[in-house]
């Protein structure tokens, strides 16, 4: 019994995979209290894990963050703008940060890599340097990334996979956006 290698256990925030799975239904419901719920628990999952929460965790919970606010009427259209500008540069910096360390890769490039549309980055460089976009660009910029954060980190995790979509939708989707991106509503 000695010589046996016990595996090394890996110390998370979370109890376990029943809530691990509760606040990933709970991010990806329509449901605003239910989003809620998830927050408020994402939340003390970061008072206990510190700077070691995932980043796709910390991503997706401020991106939702948002969508609650815009569906409580609270806010005015520019505030939205402004807390999905947020959450849209800070997710696009992080993901992409820790290859940009390595060498100075221009970002629609590591977007590429990572599969994250160009529109986004192109909304994000809008958001950082030029006039902020309209208010339902930022919304469709939200949706996106939660769906890539969705598809990428969190159906992955436990193999679950939330709210399917098909391939020719999500192309649709790209398409659309990418026309919405190339036209003059950003005025």
């Amino acid at each position: 019994a000695r010589g046996q290698l016990r595996p090394l256990r890996t110390v998370v925030a979370w109890r376990g995979r029943t809530e691990w799975d509760q606040v990933m239904v709970g991010l990806y419901c329509r449901d605003s209290r239910l989003q809620q719920e998830a927050l408020d628990r994402v939340s003390a999952w970061k008072s206990r894990y510190g700077p070691k929460m995932p980043l796709a965790v910390d991503c997706t919970s401020e991106l939702v963050r948002c969508k609650v606010l815009d569906s409580s009427g609270k806010l005015r259209s520019h505030e939205l703008i402004l807390s999905y500008g947020l959450a849209l540069v800070r997710f696009v910096n992080l993901i992409t940060e820790r290859k940009q360390k390595m060498v100075n890769i221009p970002l629609r490039q590591l977007a590429r890599e990572v599969d994250i549309p160009i529109w986004v980055v192109d909304l994000r460089h809008e958001l950082t340097h030029g006039k902020l976009p309209q208010l339902a660009l930022c919304r469709k910029g939200c949706d996106v990334v939660l769906d890539w954060l969705r598809k990428t980190y969190w159906s992955r995790q436990l193999g679950n996979n939330l709210c399917e979509e098909s391939e020719d939708e999500d192309e649709q989707e790209d398409i659309e956006a990418n026309t919405e991106m190339n036209s003059d509503t950003w005025e």
